[in-house]
């Protein structure tokens, strides 16, 4: 539980001339898959800000650190950006996905944010990128050299890629937002506002597709187990010290 979780207002994050952040988000798998890789939890870790996307990730706050957090998903992220990237007439780029999807997004961003710049290039779909690869994402997106860069490559190949990257890459926010790609572009539905409010999107998502189930099925007991351990043994350790303290004369 050593991750530095944002605990502000969403409206704190700006988007700053001539400051590089990458803005990430944890949740209950992306905790649990980070235990057992070293390359994502560092990525995690080299991060600006850290967002509590997860209700799992929230709870665990409340009983940790007894703080009372929001929960900020990756699509409000998004939505965040935009409005200031459309108020001030900035450009955005979107890297990832099908060439079909960035297709729907270019057009519904073209209706709900007529002032934004809109770029996006579709990497090739494999488990690992060559290096000419790379080199072929990182030219486009210095070209067009975006306020904001938007990555949907799933987690954590996406976090790993652009802190892999950050120094030969021109943005000033970095954000890997993977499902969010999908949502906005249609391919996918949110879970109802009930359903995000009372922590259930990861089941609304699991619904529809076996994949995200098993993965959740999986995550979600190790996670718990996890802030269960954690508690313990920091009410242990508080106990032990409290005798040392009375023992000492």
């Amino acid at each position: 539980m050593d991750y530095d979780v944002f605990v502000d207002e969403l409206s704190e994050i700006e988007i700053k001339p001539k400051i590089k952040q990458i803005i990430t988000t944890i949740n209950a798998y992306s905790y649990v898959a980070a235990k057992s890789d070293s390359e994502f939890s560092a990525a995690l870790h080299a991060s600006d800000t850290i967002l509590p996307d997860g209700g799992g990730i929230v709870l665990a706050a409340r009983r940790t650190i007894k703080q009372r957090i929001k929960r900020i998903a990756g699509a409000d992220l998004h939505a965040h950006l935009l409005d200031q990237l459309n108020l001030n007439h900035g450009k955005c780029f979107y890297l990832g996905a099908s060439l079909e999807t960035l297709t729907k997004i270019r057009h519904r961003l073209s209706h709900e944010y007529p002032n934004i710049i809109v770029a996006s290039y579709s990497p090739p779909f494999k488990s690992e990128f060559s290096n000419s690869d790379n080199d072929e994402m990182i030219k486009n997106i210095n070209s067009f050299s975006p306020d904001v860069l938007f990555v949907g490559m799933t987690a954590p190949k996406q976090e790993k890629w652009i802190v892999e990257h950050r120094d030969q890459l021109s943005f000033k926010i970095a954000a890997p937002i993977g499902a969010v790609f999908d949502f906005y572009a249609g391919n996918t539905q949110r879970a109802p506002l009930w359903m995000q409010k009372n922590h259930l999107e990861w089941l609304h998502r699991s619904f529809g597709s076996w994949r995200l189930a098993k993965r959740y099925l999986s995550s979600n007991p190790k996670f718990i187990l996890d802030v269960l351990l954690y508690n313990y043994n920091r009410l242990r350790k508080q106990r032990t010290d409290k005798n040392i303290f009375l023992n000492t004369d």
